[in-house]
């Protein structure tokens, strides 16, 4: 069944409460254990995941010559992200990382789809956008009581380079929705790619990660919650929203992740820092009540899984 922009919105929504716990529950894992291990366990099993929930619509969308260079292409986005996005973190703390890897991928999936699709940006989808990487600035730059300053430009860094990547396979990934291929089996294929990817670096720095039942039941929910049901989320959203639109939804992420940050964690924002995830919210809220334009295209309905 298709779906309208609010519900596909509200899927957004949820998938972003799911990714905002992952820095937070990422932090009670062992110093033992590496920022790869924790990424390459959380994407590497959560895509395999993706992948199980629908074997026939993933390869069919690997074997399909319209979107099986976009699963590949999406799939070394997939295996990128997890390795930057918690050494940004594990660098700069949970609350800038996720605030500079999620603000970066509405920029991405902007310029792939104004130089590959040529699609034209709105003026709201302008001021949103503006709005929400403000705040993301205010909240990246201002310094943090206690902070010491000398890891926190590498974690920068390391927060872009996870934001261009989760801004190629989100954007790969609608390309394959639009292509024809359905949105389970878009997810299932990108991240299988990724999956395979990962799961050499996961056997290689994974060993830490089996230490106790503690390490393996977090592991395990990384997996399951902010991949596995997050990314079913997504698929379902790409059905009726652009992957522009649903980046800047998803900028909801890092506030979520700075609040459990502040309140479990322990971490502290200064005032203006605070502001800046006002921005943020004020740009999704002119984001999600603007009018649907006329040419957004859904995908094949998934009867057939």
């Amino acid at each position: 069944m298709q779906i309208g922009r609010g519900q596909a919105a509200l899927a957004i929504v949820l998938a972003s409460l799911f990714w905002g716990t992952t820095g937070t529950t990422a932090t009670f894992l062992p110093d033992s254990v590496s920022p790869f291990a924790t990424g390459a366990a959380t994407m590497g099993v959560g895509g395999l995941l993706l992948f199980a929930t629908a074997p026939r619509l993933s390869l069919g969308v690997l074997r399909d010559r319209a979107t099986r260079h976009w699963a590949a292409i999406g799939g070394i986005g997939v295996f990128v992200y997890p390795l930057a996005f918690y050494t940004g973190m594990d660098l700069a703390g949970v609350a800038i990382g996720n605030v500079v890897a999620l603000g970066t991928g509405p920029i991405v999936t902007a310029l792939l789809e104004w130089l590959v699709d040529r699609h034209p940006l709105s003026v709201r989808w302008a001021v949103a956008t503006a709005l929400a990487l403000g705040g993301m600035v205010l909240v990246s730059t201002v310094r943090h009581p206690g902070e010491s300053g000398s890891a926190v430009l590498p974690g920068v860094l390391f927060g872009l380079l996870a934001g261009v990547a989760y801004g190629l396979y989100t954007y790969a990934s609608g390309r394959i929705v639009t292509s024809g291929g359905s949105s389970r089996g878009a997810m299932g294929a990108v991240f299988g790619c990724g999956a395979v990817l990962l799961l050499p670096v996961l056997l290689a720095l994974g060993a830490p990660l089996l230490t106790d039942a503690r390490s393996i039941g977090i592991a395990a929910y990384l997996a399951l919650g902010p991949t596995l049901v997050a990314y079913l989320l997504v698929g379902v959203a790409l059905r009726a929203l652009r992957s522009s639109t649903v980046t800047v939804i998803a900028l909801l992420e890092p506030v979520f992740a700075t609040v459990l940050a502040v309140v479990i964690v322990g971490e502290r924002l200064e005032p203006l820092a605070w502001a800046g995830l006002a921005a943020i919210l004020a740009g999704i809220i002119v984001l999600v009540t603007a009018r649907p334009p006329r040419s957004e295209t859904r995908a094949p309905l998934e009867s057939d899984a």
